[in-house]
């Protein structure tokens, strides 16, 4: 349950005896953003060079591979990962969205090869890519860490001791064990709050991959420093992730098979649903060559009464076209925030889907999501003990507050006016950099056991 703090935290912004250097690691369900902020307030986010390009942002991926049997797995992460993956030159092992098991008690390991990974060693070999391709620029031993973590982990029934202990041996293998953990939202609110030039109370919506976090803060000025007051938060599993797979789900997954039939004996059933909660996530599918789920959708096409169907899907799996699939899915969602309908189409290894998808028929299946998304937000209200006009300002950061449903929902309790938005990727880890600058950073990371 969580309750509003009573306690006003210390100036920040304002400290002369900080380190030179705070570093602030936003490390999220699909991407990880790592920021630099000097202590002349000065920040910045560190750049990856990959395909002649520059990025701030690094993909929450991993790929390990052996380039022959027994000599040892090798790992890459990040746009690396992928293309290490795509080009499928070796036998590998494919990992994304990994955060969403670090607070699932039952995930144990996983199996690499010979060796059986748990979240920490996996945590700790990306951030080891992430700071080999960091060019130098920063470092884990570094005095002044600060670590985002989501305010709810993902999952059913998460276990948030278990991830926070998994999040901390991961850390500490790289010689972070020194590192603070702070809220997301409570980073991207750090950001947020250079801006305002008066006291305010401030609701901080982070939308990411996986999660959808929510903070409401008290800024307040006494003496020429900025003081903040953390009043409650909340969090919920629904995020971009969620939005891709309603796409996934009422128009991709028909063209595949799902609701179709099979003849069986002499009694006519329905193909198994549950081979589709692997398009939940594109990773999923190359899985489904070695645990059988393949070979059976192999056996289903042979009496499908729509057989071509399931053998598009066949195609996609031992194809390995997951990612180009969703990479359509996703690019369809994006459009959708602009226009109010659009012409999605994939095609790849002969499979070719298309269909329009209006704004209307999106919102319709992204409902039930909305509303939860408002539940959360009265509930981080009520936590906060005040009422929606009480917020002065609320500032939506992720690519999905730019979902015309996402911000009706806010306009419509708030207010267009109140409505601020930060950059999609970089406000969180930029705050967190900032917070190291504070007096007592700590006391932000210390709060949280009041809150939780």
């Amino acid at each position: 349950m969580l309750c509003p703090l009573s306690n006003h935290l210390s100036e920040w912004f304002m400290s002369s005896a900080s380190p030179a250097v705070s570093i602030g690691i936003d490390f999220g369900t699909s991407n990880t953003v790592v920021a630099i902020a000097a202590d002349d307030r000065r920040v910045e986010a560190i750049r990856f060079d990959h395909g002649g390009q520059r990025h701030s942002v690094y993909v929450s991926a991993l790929c390990f591979w052996e380039d022959r049997p027994g000599a040892g797995a090798q790992a890459e992460g990040g746009p690396w990962a992928i293309e290490q993956f795509l080009e499928g030159r070796h036998v590998y092992r494919f990992l994304q969205s990994f955060k969403t098991f670090a607070a699932s008690s039952s995930f144990n390991t996983t199996q690499v090869f010979r060796q059986r990974y748990k979240f920490e060693d996996i945590l700790a070999a990306f951030l080891r890519t992430l700071a080999r391709h960091g060019g130098g620029k920063f470092g884990f031993e570094a005095a002044n860490i600060t670590v985002g973590r989501p305010v709810r982990f993902a999952g059913g029934n998460p276990d948030e001791a278990l991830a926070m202990q998994r999040y901390r041996a991961a850390f500490e293998r790289l010689g972070a064990g020194h590192a603070r953990y702070v809220y997301e939202p409570v980073g991207a609110a750090f950001s947020f709050a250079r801006r305002l030039e008066r006291d305010a109370t401030v609701l901080v919506a982070d939308f990411g991959g996986g999660t959808s976090d929510f903070s409401v803060m008290r800024f307040s000025r006494a003496g020429g420093n900025l003081r903040a007051e953390p009043l409650g938060h909340a969090g919920i599993g629904i995020a971009g992730d969620t939005f891709d797979y309603r796409i996934v789900d009422h128009v991709v997954s028909p063209r595949l098979g799902k609701g179709s039939s099979f003849r069986s004996f002499d009694k006519v059933l329905p193909v198994p649903s549950g081979h589709y909660t692997n398009l939940a996530r594109w990773h999923q599918l190359a899985m489904m060559k070695s645990n059988g789920d393949l070979r059976e959708l192999r056996e289903l096409a042979r009496t499908a009464l729509k057989p071509d169907l399931l053998e598009d899907f066949i195609t996609i799996v031992d194809l390995d076209l997951g990612f180009s699939l969703y990479r359509a899915v996703s690019d369809a969602k994006v459009a959708l925030s602009a226009q109010d309908e659009v012409d999605f189409r994939f095609k790849g290894g002969g499979v070719d889907i298309g269909a329009a998808i209006t704004r209307k028929n999106f919102e319709a299946w992204i409902a039930d999501d909305i509303a939860r998304l408002g539940a959360t937000v009265d509930k981080v209200l009520g936590e906060a003990g005040i009422t929606a006009r009480e917020i002065e300002k609320v500032f939506l950061t992720g690519g999905t507050s730019f979902v015309p449903a996402v911000r009706k929902l806010f306009a419509e309790r708030f207010g267009n006016e109140r409505l601020m938005s930060g950059d999609q990727f970089e406000s969180i880890a930029y705050g967190l950099a900032l917070m190291g600058h504070s007096p007592d950073p700590d006391r932000w990371a210390a709060s949280q056991a009041k809150v939780a």
